[in-house]
């Protein structure tokens, strides 16, 4: 209980005091028996700085999003320049290899169409053929398919109207690759189409000219 001295004259001295009022406040500081702040306005103050901070938090997660996809397109990148630069050295270490042995294929190859390629030494160069082709060899250029002057060379030209391009028809030596590297072109022999020629008219002979051909002087 609150007991306040509303006395105007000092009992003590007699004399008229001067008397400051206080006024009395409320727990949120604001004085007793004044206006407090509505909901709706404290929630037009705080509503602002609110969505203004949200908008911020946004942008700023928005703009680290960006960061780690261009780092995660940039890492993928890398990774796959990285294996394919790797795969390009084993490819060229195998080339280097296998271009010094093509010469021993080639004497392989005309040996088995002479048929000396018989016996113990047919037997090493099939397992040399087959171990070759493990490490990717692959050899190309065949009689009857299409002239492509990106793999095949062409050393002999002829036309035929029995094709309808150019066309192999001659392998005068074989073409190899590893992959996609091309270590020799084939060399072929081409042969393009050529129309047929129109049958020739002859007229009927006349009488007196068994033959059908006239008199020429």
């Amino acid at each position: 209980m609150v007991v306040r001295d509303r006395r105007r004259i000092d009992p003590e001295t007699g004399q008229v005091k001067t008397v400051t009022e206080e006024v009395p406040v409320d727990e949120a500081g604001a004085p007793e028996g004044g206006r407090h702040a509505s909901a709706d306005e404290v929630e037009a103050e705080i509503v602002p700085e609110i969505i203004s901070e949200e908008l911020s938090l946004k942008t700023e997660l928005d703009e680290r999003t960006k960061d780690l996809q261009r780092l995660q397109a940039e890492f993928a990148n890398y990774r796959k320049r990285v294996d394919r630069d790797r795969e390009s050295v084993v490819v060229n270490a195998k080339a280097s290899v296998v271009n010094e042995l093509l010469a021993v294929l080639d004497d392989l190859e005309r040996a088995a169409v002479h048929g000396d390629l018989t016996g113990a030494f047919k037997a090493v160069a099939d397992k040399l053929t087959a171990t070759l082709q493990r490490v990717g060899l692959e050899p190309f250029g065949h009689e009857n398919e299409p002239f492509d002057p990106s793999v095949h060379e062409a050393v002999q030209h002829d036309t035929s109207p029995d094709v309808q391009g150019p066309t192999v028809t001659a392998v005068l030596r074989r073409g190899y690759r590893i992959g996609e590297k091309t270590l020799r072109p084939a060399l072929v022999a081409v042969t393009d189409h050529e129309p047929g020629a129109p049958a020739q008219e002859w007229a009927e002979p006349s009488e007196g000219q068994p033959d059908g051909s006239a008199d020429r002087n």
